[in-house]
C-alpha cells in the first residue's frame, strides 16, 4: 500500500511540475516574441496612445541658377499655436489677441474653448506680426519654426520655376516636376496624453527635425532671362499684341538657357493672376510656325538631293495655282534662286520645292526635326502641336505644309529644331535641370547632353545657315535683326489664326516670329521670339526681329563672345536732316546705305517708288524715314495715311526690279 502511495504521489509531482514547464515555456515564448518580433510595433502603439504628433511643413530644397545664383528658397518662419489649457484669462486673450491676427472674437474664442490643448492660430507669419504677438506675453500663446518657399527674383523665370501650395506640394513648373526630388522631410510637434488618452501637456520641442530636399540647379541663366523677359515686354507692349513668348537655347546641348513669357505673374503670390496667365506658353501653346518651316523644307530637300543650293525656281510674280486653292506671295518675285526663296520668304518657291521632295519624304523629315511629337523636356504641360498623319495629307497640303500652314507646332519645338541646322544636324533634346545635389552640395546626379536624332548632314546644316545668313543681310525679310560684329542666321516667320467661332483663319489676327542663331561660325545662341496678335505690324521682321536682335546683342556682351566681323561689313546707316539737299539724295542713291531721317507727318504713300523717289518726297515733306536696300519699294511701315511721330520705327524697304 505504501509503495502504491509514493508512486501516485511521484506521478502527481511529475504532472504538476509538466503542467507548470508548459506554463512556462508559453509564457517565455509570449516574451521573446513580444519583446523581440513585436518590439518597434509595440512602442509605435504606445507612443501613439500617450502622444499626439503635430505635423509641420517640410522644407524644399533650392533651386538655383546656373551659376548658382537662387531662384526658389525655403525661409523659416513663425506659425503662432495656442494650448487652451494653458490660457489663464480667456476672454483677455481673445481680446487682445483676435485684432492682430485678424480673426473676429468670437471665431477666435470658439477655437480656444475647444479640449484639444493643442490648435494652429496661424501659420508662417510675418516676423513683424511675430513681434506684436509676443509683445502681449499672453499665457498658453506660443510659436514653432515651419518653412515658406519664397521667390527672390519675383517674376524672373516664374512660369519655368513654377511654384507651391500651402502643403508645400509643387504646382507649377519645376517645383511640380521635381517635387518628390525637392520635398524634405517633415518635423513633428508632440502632445502628451494621460492613461486616458486626454491631452495634458505640450512639450514644445520637434522629436523629429525637418531635413532640406535635393538641391535643383538649372540651366537657366538669370541675366540672360532677365534680357529676354525685358526685351519680350518691351516689344509686346510697343506692338499692342496680346502676348509672347522668347527663347533662348544652347544649340550645341540643348540647354535652355532662358525661357519667358509675356505676360508674366509672381509665384509668391500667384493665387491673384488667372489660370490663363499661369501657363507656360512656350511649351504648352501651339502655333502656326509660318515661314520659319522653310528652313526645314530647303534642308530636307538638300539631304535628299532632289534640289541644289544653285538651283532656281519660277515664283510667278506672285500668283500661283495649285489644285483649287492661289498661293500668293507678299511681294511679285520672278525666278529666285533656293537661297533667294528663304531671303524673301516666297511661299510660290517653297511649294514647288515641296512638290518635287513630295509628302512621304516631307512628313518623314518633319517627323525627324521633333514635330508631333512631345520633347520630353523636363517640365510638365507640354504640348506636342499637330502634323496630321501622311494619309491625312489631301489636295493643296503638300504645298501649304511646305510654308508652314495647316501644321502647328510649338515654340520649344521649333527652337529645338533649328538648333539642329545651327549645331551641324543633330536634334538634341531640350532640358532645363543640370544637376541635383544635395543638402552638402554634393551632386547626386549629373543630366548630360542627349542627341536624339540625326536630321541632316553636317555640310547640309552649313548650306542652311548660310542661306539663312542671306535672310539677315540686305534685302533680306530679317534685317532688322543683323547685329554689328556678327554674322546672323535665321528666318522670319507670320501666320494667320484660326478663329475658333468660324473655325477658318482671321481676317487680322497674326502671329510675328523670328527665329535664329549667332555667330553662324560657331552658334552660342538659338532664339525664337514669337509676338502674338500685333497690331502695328503682322510681320516677323518688322516686330520680332528687332527684339531678337536685342536679345541677341546684350547676350553676346554678357557672354564676352568675340566680333566675327568688322562694323564695316555691315550696311551703313545715315543720320540726315529733312529737308535732304539734292546733292545728299543724289550721293545716297550711289552708296545705296540705309537713311534715317527727322520729322513728324502722315505717312506718304511710297509703294513702287525708286529710291530717289522716296528721297524727293523726304525733302518735300519733312517725313522721318529709314531706306533699307535700293531698288523700288517693296514693303514699308507705318502703311499709307497713318499718322507717324520722331518715336515710331518708320521704314520703307526697297529691291532691285526683277
Amino acid at each position: 500500500m505504501r509503495d502504491d502511495r509514493e508512486k501516485w504521489a511521484r506521478r502527481r509531482l511529475r504532472f504538476v511540475g509538466g503542467i507548470f514547464a508548459i506554463v512556462f515555456a508559453i509564457t517565455a515564448g509570449k516574451a521573446c516574441y513580444l519583446q523581440v518580433y513585436k518590439r518597434e510595433f509595440l512602442a509605435k502603439e504606445a507612443e501613439r496612445q500617450h502622444q499626439r504628433v503635430v505635423q509641420l511643413t517640410p522644407a524644399r530644397g533650392t533651386i538655383y541658377d546656373r551659376n548658382h545664383a537662387e531662384l526658389a528658397v525655403s525661409i523659416e518662419m513663425d506659425s503662432c499655436y495656442a494650448d487652451p489649457r494653458s490660457i489663464e484669462n480667456l476672454d483677455e486673450t481673445v481680446a487682445k489677441l483676435a485684432p492682430v491676427i485678424g480673426m473676429d472674437r468670437e471665431g477666435l474664442k470658439k477655437k480656444l474653448q475647444g479640449s484639444k490643448n493643442f490648435v494652429w492660430l496661424q501659420r508662417r507669419i510675418a516676423p513683424e506680426q511675430t513681434a506684436r504677438i509676443k509683445e502681449l506675453e499672453l499665457a498658453g500663446i506660443a510659436f514653432v519654426k515651419e518653412t515658406k518657399r519664397f521667390y527672390p527674383n519675383s517674376e524672373t523665370a516664374s512660369h519655368v520655376i513654377g511654384f507651391t501650395g500651402m502643403d508645400p506640394e509643387g504646382l507649377e513648373g519645376i517645383e511640380r516636376k521635381y517635387d518628390t526630388t525637392i520635398l524634405g522631410t517633415a518635423g513633428y510637434l508632440v502632445t502628451e496624453r494621460d492613461a486616458l488618452g486626454r491631452d495634458i501637456s505640450l512639450k514644445g520641442n520637434l522629436v523629429k527635425g525637418a531635413s532640406n530636399g535635393h538641391n535643383i540647379i538649372l540651366t537657366i541663366d538669370r541675366n540672360i532671362q532677365h534680357i529676354a523677359e525685358r526685351e519680350l515686354a518691351k516689344v509686346v507692349s510697343e506692338s499692342q499684341a496680346k502676348g509672347g513668348v522668347a527663347l533662348v537655347m544652347e544649340p550645341a546641348t540643348g540647354k535652355v538657357l532662358a525661357m519667358a513669357n509675356y505676360p508674366a505673374f509672381n509665384p509668391n503670390a500667384f493665387q491673384k493672376y488667372a489660370t490663363q496667365q499661369l501657363r507656360n506658353r512656350a511649351i504648352s501653346d501651339s502655333y502656326e510656325p509660318g515661314s520659319t518651316f522653310k528652313v526645314f523644307l530647303v534642308a530636307a530637300a538638300l539631304e535628299e538631293r532632289v534640289i541644289r543650293a544653285g538651283d532656281s525656281f519660277n515664283c510667278e510674280m506672285g500668283s500661283y495655282h495649285v489644285g483649287d486653292r492661289t498661293i500668293h506671295d507678299t511681294h511679285s518675285y520672278g525666278q529666285l534662286s533656293v537661297a533667294d526663296i528663304l531671303k524673301y520668304s516666297s511661299n510660290i518657291g517653297a511649294a514647288k520645292i515641296g512638290s518635287q521632295l513630295g509628302a512621304d519624304r516631307l512628313h518623314g523629315y518633319l517627323k525627324t526635326f521633333g514635330f508631333g511629337d512631345r520633347s520630353a523636356i523636363d517640365l510638365p504641360g507640354e504640348a506636342s502641336g499637330n502634323l496630321r498623319n501622311r494619309n491625312q495629307w489631301y489636295g493643296v497640303d503638300l504645298a501649304t505644309i511646305s510654308f508652314g500652314q495647316g501644321v502647328t507646332a510649338t515654340a520649344l519645338q521649333v527652337t529645338t529644331a533649328v538648333s539642329a541646322i545651327a549645331n551641324g544636324g543633330d536634334l538634341m533634346k531640350p532640358y532645363l535641370v543640370d544637376k541635383i545635389t544635395d543638402d552638402q552640395g554634393g551632386v547626386i546626379r549629373q543630366i548630360a547632353p542627349q542627341v536624339r536624332a540625326k536630321v541632316v548632314s553636317t555640310a547640309t546644316a552649313q548650306a542652311v545657315a548660310k542661306m539663312m545668313e542671306g535672310v539677315t543681310i540686305q534685302g533680306g525679310t530679317g534685317m532688322n535683326a543683323a547685329i554689328d560684329g556678327y554674322r546672323v542666321a535665321g528666318k522670319t516667320g507670320t501666320s494667320q489664326k484660326v478663329d475658333p467661332l468660324t473655325r477658318t483663319y482671321s481676317v487680322d489676327k497674326r502671329v510675328a516670329s523670328f527665329v535664329g542663331f549667332v555667330p553662324v561660325q560657331n552658334p552660342k545662341m538659338t532664339i525664337l521670339v514669337l509676338v502674338d496678335e500685333p497690331k502695328t505690324s503682322p510681320y516677323g521682321g518688322v516686330v520680332a526681329a528687332p527684339a531678337f536682335r536685342a536679345i541677341a546683342e546684350q547676350s553676346l556682351r554678357y557672354l564676352n563672345v568675340p566680333f566675327e566681323v568688322t562694323s564695316k561689313d555691315r550696311p551703313k546707316v545715315i543720320e540726315v536732316k529733312a529737308p535732304v539737299p539734292k546733292v545728299v539724295a543724289e550721293e545716297l542713291v550711289a552708296d545705296g546705305g540705309e537713311v534715317a531721317v527727322e520729322g513728324t507727318m502722315r505717312m506718304p504713300d511710297f509703294r513702287r517708288f525708286s529710291m530717289r523717289q522716296v528721297l524727293q518726297t523726304m525733302e518735300k515733306q519733312g517725313v522721318n524715314v529709314r531706306i533699307i536696300g535700293s531698288g523700288r519699294v517693296i514693303e514699308q511701315n507705318p502703311p499709307p495715311g497713318k499718322m507717324i511721330t520722331p518715336a515710331d520705327q518708320v521704314w520703307v524697304k526697297l529691291l532691285p526690279s526683277a
